[in-house]
């Protein structure tokens, strides 16, 4: 099953890695991807281990440095000192701007708040925000697909078949304004670090 994190991450890391390869090795290792493991670019970032496989055919012992990189540029990842949970300070403004949007949208934050504690299926998210089920299906697709929602489990429906049920990537999110930054820290739920292909291979602790 696909993380939710490494979903959220993904289109970052991607442009991170293509600013500080260029596209030239770029295309050679899509090339080699396609090859060893019949992936392309973006697949082989949410398989991490693979796009880690064929770097080091190109940079050896240096793919660690390269892969700290590519990562650094977009988050840091800060120990927290209340819990042993993890902060995640998103460094890319588009990172930033997809919490910062979802959480102006009322709909969009009423969905994320209703699944922060318990994982519920579509239908029932959109019972207990009370919205609208046209737009309240199209909004949930885009915090699935930008990877702030992620499923978690099954519940039987009355025809017996098995519904998705889906939960909140984060335990807090935290907004700092210092002068004209603006700084957006989330506190990611253990278990998705624990199960990111990205954060599991990337050694981000020094």
């Amino acid at each position: 099953m696909e993380n939710g994190l490494d979903n959220l991450l993904v289109p970052s890391l991607r442009k991170s890695i293509e600013e500080n390869l260029g596209k030239e090795t770029l295309n050679k290792i899509e090339e080699r991807l396609m090859e060893r493991h019949g992936l392309g670019l973006v697949q082989a970032i949410k398989n991490f281990n693979k796009f880690d496989s064929v770097l080091r055919e190109f940079f050896g012992a240096g793919a660690d440095g390269l892969e700290q990189k590519f990562l650094k540029t977009i988050v840091d990842v800060e120990k927290s000192k209340q819990s042993d949970s993890n902060w995640i300070h998103m460094k890319d403004p588009e990172l930033s701007k997809t919490f910062l949007e979802s959480f102006a949208d009322q709909d969009k934050k009423a969905i994320l708040g209703s699944v922060m504690d318990d994982s519920l299926i579509i239908a029932k998210i959109l019972e207990s925000c009370k919205i609208p089920q046209t737009s309240g299906y199209r909004k949930i697709n885009f915090l699935i697909n930008s990877g702030l929602l992620v499923a978690n489990g099954f519940e039987l429906a009355h025809d017996g078949k098995k519904v998705k049920k889906y939960e909140t990537i984060f335990d807090n999110v935290k907004v700092d304004i210092i002068k004209n930054d603006i700084a957006v820290k989330v506190q990611l739920k253990k278990s998705l670090l624990n199960e990111s292909s990205i954060l599991q291979t990337i050694q981000i602790y020094s």
